[in-house]
């Protein structure tokens, strides 16, 4: 646990979780740039507002499970910043408050460039953040955690950046914002594998609780195998051999795969990790071979 609120206050912001959440609007802003319509600042705007929305939803996910008994010293999973007991429940509450207002308040540009949609998708964003384990029907209580993370660190994220830039939807964008998505959902259901047995005590009902430790790590490899398959089903539809980057980070996939049927307990923090670095790598990947074949087609 943490000696100091520097630390504790790191730790309530979780630093590692950010570059995941930075990377599905760097892909909205390949995207874009691969459509001719990348726009500089309301990218920029875009991602400043999804590292902030990362960093409340981290700090709400604390304050909330810490409150409901989820955060103990039984938890296999990294301490956290409340139950160090460095940090004051009214202190993480205000921070929350004062980022989801400063989230909020830049979103008003991405309104202004981007019109209604972006401020309905601002504000849901906001409501989902607080009823994930907040409210009285928290999402991560009911087995919805995962779907959110799907939604709002997948599809919301890639398909709003290039939004606020092109001004219009796209199928390509939807099919790209799915890699990010199922990402996205595994590195939460690693974690509430993790979880299951001290989850369980307190209710806290996530998908893995559901469905069992064995039909979660299936399901892991189902995700993780759909959203590999996303760059191969764009290079048939397209011929866009420069997809084929993508495809790098099939050993680590791999490695994952056996992972996951075979870790146990604390150790399951490693394939936390490595899952992040899965949605990271993949992402970026698919990002350049975006901006390379524009390039050679310029």
């Amino acid at each position: 646990y943490p000696q100091n609120r520097m630390n504790a206050w790191l730790l309530a912001i979780r630093p590692k979780t950010l570059p995941a959440g930075a990377a599905p609007v760097v892909l909205g802003m390949a995207l874009a740039y691969s459509q001719g319509k990348f726009m500089i600042v309301p990218a920029l705007a875009a991602l400043v507002c999804a590292v902030m929305m990362q960093i409340v939803s981290n700090l709400i996910n604390d304050l909330y499970d810490f409150r409901k008994g989820a955060d103990t010293a039984e938890r296999l999973g990294p301490p956290r910043a409340l139950a160090s007991g460095v940090l004051t429940e009214q202190a993480v509450k205000n921070a929350a408050w004062i980022l989801a207002v400063a989230a909020f308040c830049l979103g008003q540009y991405l309104v202004w460039v981007g019109g209604w949609e972006i401020l309905a998708i601002g504000v849901i964003a906001l409501g989902t953040a607080w009823a994930y384990t907040g409210g009285p029907f928290p999402l991560a209580y009911f087995g919805l955690g995962e779907v959110c993370a799907f939604v709002f660190f997948g599809v919301v994220a890639v398909s709003g950046t290039y939004f606020v830039q092109a001004h219009e939807w796209s199928w390509v964008v939807l099919l790209f914002s799915l890699v990010p998505a199922f990402w996205s959902a595994n590195i939460l259901l690693v974690n509430n594998i993790r979880d299951i047995t001290t989850d369980s005590t307190v209710g806290k009902n996530t998908l893995a609780v559901r469905i069992g430790s064995r039909n979660a790590r299936i399901l892991y490899c189902v995700a993780s195998g759909a959203a590999l398959l996303v760059p191969a089903l764009y290079l048939i539809l397209k011929w866009d051999w420069t997809m084929c980057a993508s495809f790098l980070v099939l050993p680590l996939a791999v490695k994952a795969w056996k992972n996951v049927f075979v870790l146990e307990g604390k150790a399951l923090n490693g394939l936390l990790l490595q899952t992040v670095r899965l949605l990271i790598l993949h992402t970026v990947l698919i990002s350049l071979a975006l901006v390379i074949r524009t390039l050679m087609l310029s």
